[in-house]
This record gives C-alpha cells, structure tokens and sequence, in this order.
C-alpha cells in the first residue's frame, strides 16, 4: 500500500509492504504492521522484490523490502492500495524482520 511517511509527515507518502492483514488480529482493518518498500539500492540486507512476484500492481522501479523498517501504519494513513506481492517474498520479509529483532 502506499501511505503517510512517519518520517516526513503527512504531506508525504511512501510504499509499504502490510505483514499483517487478517481478521484474527486486533485491531484488523484500523491498524497494520508494515515494512518499508524502497527503491534505493545501496543498503546491505534489503530483500529484492522481483517482478513476478507482484500478484497484482507494482512498483514503477524496482522495489526492495526493508527487514528493519517496521512500521505500525493507520488506516486513516493509507492513500491507496498498490498490489499483493506473493506469500513466499511476504513470508521472507517476515522471517528477515524477526532476524533483526533477535
């Protein structure tokens, strides 16, 4: 999805990959865990999203996931939804992401 940037405010806005989407969460449909998507390159341990594994949508360049660019995104502060990426890159990220965390 793309949305606010935390970091930027909310005149800013940037992609996001939602890790958690489902009805058994709290919170579902008012609040997601998110991971940065980028498309900088000079960042060791960025996972490369390739295109086929767009399910639906894109990016307009090539994206990367950030493991360590966790994010706790609002639905008031997604501006649009921009594709699914498969389960296998989405569960990657997830196995990257709690790498960092231990």
């Amino acid at each position: 999805m793309y949305g606010d940037d935390p970091f930027k405010g909310e005149e800013e806005a940037r992609p996001w990959l939602i890790l958690s989407n489902h009805e058994d969460r709290p919170f579902h449909g008012e609040q997601y865990i998110a991971l940065t998507l980028t498309t900088k390159s000079w960042l060791d341990d960025l996972i490369e999203i390739p295109k086929e594994s767009w399910i639906r949508g894109g990016m307009p360049d090539d994206g990367r996931i950030v493991p360590w660019g966790v994010q706790s995104v609002s639905r008031d502060d997604i501006d649009f939804w921009q594709g699914r990426l498969d389960a296998e890159l989405a569960d990657t990220a997830v196995t990257a992401l709690v790498d960092e965390l231990q």
